[in-house]
C-alpha cells in the first residue's frame, strides 16, 4: 500500500499552536489546494474571533465591553462576540455556576492579567465594588436590545471562545468539502471523517512529568472534538503560593483540588471545553461522579499521574501507559 501523504499546515492563534492536518482523498493534488485555502479560512475564523472575544487585545470587542462593565454604560458588539455571551451563560445554568466566565478581576488580582482596565471594571479604588464571586442566579450579561449590552462584572471567553471559533473553524472546513482533518488548538482538537489509512485519527493524553514522555493514554476518535483543561501551562507562584488560572466561581480561587488536567471528547468542541473546565473545578473527590451523572467521556489525570476515567472514556482509549 502507497503511504498516505497529509497535508500539514501550521500556525498560531489564541495563545498557543494552531495545526490542520488533512487526509487527502483519490485526487491529491486537488485535495491539497482544497486544504490550503480551507486553512486560510480557518486563520482568519481565529483571527475575527481574537478581534472580537479576546481579553488580551487592547482594541478588542470584548475588552471595550469589559472596560464598561459596573458603570451602567450599554456597549454595541457584534454577533460573534454576542453569540459567544450566550453560550457562556447557557453553560452557567447547564452547570449550575460551575462553569462562569465572570473571573477576569481574580485572574488580574493574581497575576494573569490582560488588557488594561479601568477601575471601574477592576473595582479598585474609588470604584464601584465588584464581588469577587459574581451572583450564580444573574446573568453573564444585560441583554439591552439587538446587540446591545451591559456588564456586572468583567468576563473572560477564552476557553468556550476557542471551543466556540473551533466549532465554526470546522465549518467552513466542511463547507469547503474537506472531509478527512485534524483541526488542533493549543489542547483543544475537532477530528472528521478517517484519519491515515482509514482508521480513527489517535489522540495522546500528555504525561504531566514534562514533555519527551509518552502519552499516558492514546484515544481513538473520528467526528468528535476533544478539549482539555490542564494546569501544566499556566501556573505560577503569588506570595510563594503556586497558583493556576483554572479559578472557581464561587472563590475567584485556583479550583480543581487533586488534579492537574482533564479531558472530554464530545459532539462538539465549545461543550467539550465547558465540560472539562467544570470536570476540572469539581476536584478529585467529585470528578467521577459528575462526570457520570451527565453521561461525559472523559479522562483525568490526579497530580500524583494517576488516570482515571469513566466508562465511556474507557471505550475510546486504544493504548494506557500503565498496561504496556
Amino acid at each position: 500500500m502507497a503511504e498516505v501523504t497529509l497535508a500539514r499546515f501550521s500556525g498560531r492563534a489564541m495563545g498557543s499552536a494552531l495545526r490542520l492536518t488533512v487526509c487527502p482523498d483519490a485526487r491529491p493534488a486537488a485535495a491539497e489546494a482544497a486544504a490550503a485555502a480551507a486553512w486560510d479560512e480557518v486563520v482568519d475564523e481565529f483571527e475575527r474571533s481574537e478581534q472580537a472575544m479576546s481579553r488580551f487585545r487592547e482594541a478588542s470587542e470584548l475588552t471595550e465591553l469589559n472596560r464598561a462593565a459596573g458603570t451602567g454604560h450599554e456597549v454595541v458588539i457584534g454577533r460573534r462576540l454576542e453569540r459567544a455571551i450566550v453560550a457562556a451563560d447557557r453553560a452557567r445554568r447547564v452547570t449550575d455556576g460551575r462553569f462562569d466566565p465572570r473571573v477576569l478581576v481574580d485572574l488580574d488580582r493574581l497575576g494573569y492579567r490582560g488588557a488594561s482596565m479601568p477601575a471601574t471594571a477592576t473595582g479598585s479604588g474609588d470604584a464601584p465594588d465588584h464581588p469577587t464571586a459574581a451572583p450564580r442566579a444573574s446573568r453573564v450579561a444585560c441583554r439591552v436590545s439587538a446587540g446591545r449590552y451591559r456588564l456586572d462584572h468583567p468576563v473572560d471567553l477564552g476557553g468556550i471562545g476557542k471551543g466556540l471559533t473551533l466549532r465554526w473553524a470546522a465549518a467552513q472546513l466542511d463547507r469547503r468539502g474537506v472531509r478527512s482533518y485534524l483541526l488542533e488548538a493549543g489542547g483543544d482538537l475537532v477530528a472528521r471523517g478517517p484519519g491515515p489509512g482509514g482508521a480513527e485519527w489517535q489522540v495522546g493524553i500528555e504525561d504531566p512529568a514534562g514533555t519527551g514522555l509518552p502519552p499516558l493514554a492514546v484515544l481513538s476518535v473520528r467526528d468528535l472534538a476533544v478539549a482539555t483543561s490542564s494546569v501544566g501551562v499556566h501556573a505560577w507562584v503569588v506570595d510563594g503560593r503556586p497558583v493556576h488560572h483554572l479559578l472557581d466561581p464561587a472563590t475567584g480561587q485556583p479550583g480543581g483540588d487533586g488534579l492537574h488536567a482533564v479531558t472530554v471528547a464530545a459532539q462538539d468542541p465549545a461543550w467539550a471545553e465547558v465540560w472539562s473546565k467544570s470536570l476540572f473545578l469539581a476536584g478529585r473527590p467529585r470528578v467521577a461522579d459528575v462526570a457520570r451523572s451527565h453521561g461525559l467521556t472523559a479522562w483525568w489525570i490526579g497530580t500524583d499521574r494517576s488516570l482515571e476515567m469513566t466508562p465511556a472514556a474507557r471505550e475510546r482509549t486504544v493504548w494506557l501507559a500503565a498496561e504496556a
